[in-house]
């Protein structure tokens, strides 16, 4: 496994989960410093979703993480402009990502710069997503929901 110098993630991070730990994780056994963008609550509305968790509290949640060095909001989707900004030379995403139009060109923009990108295995089993419907189920159902 080949060792980088700053690695650089993002993320919404709504309610965190193993698979965000995970990917974190991993990303930081492989660079010696790991910096993680947490997607603002202006920019998660480009998946037509709202965050349930606030940036701020998602910032906060990223950064007490031990495996994270440094956090910065993620104002948008560009990747370059984050390359400018912060000169890592390797990218982490999920694997659902591979094999993408977007991604594909991102290689080629990253590969004339230097920059890898990793890949890692989505996380089986949970996400953000299942987490919401779930909760959805919880909130629509009949059952009552009580403070204790």
């Amino acid at each position: 496994m080949k060792k980088y110098k700053v690695g650089y993630t993002t993320g919404v991070y709504d309610m965190f989960h193993i698979g965000h730990l995970n990917l974190l994780k991993r990303a930081k056994e492989q660079c010696d410093y790991l910096i993680v963008g947490v997607t603002t609550d202006e920019l998660v509305s480009y998946k037509n979703k709202k965050a349930i968790i606030s940036h701020s509290e998602r910032m906060t949640i990223v950064e007490s993480i031990k495996y994270v060095d440094k956090v910065v909001p993620q104002k948008n989707m560009n990747k370059m402009e984050a390359w400018e900004k912060y000169k890592f030379d390797v990218m982490f995403v999920g694997s659902d990502w591979k094999g993408t139009d977007k991604w594909n060109e991102l290689e080629y923009q990253f590969s004339a710069v230097g920059v890898d990108i990793v890949y890692f295995p989505y996380t089986q089993g949970t996400s953000s997503t299942k987490l919401r419907e779930v909760l959805n189920k919880i909130m629509n159902s009949d059952v009552a929901v009580t403070k204790e």
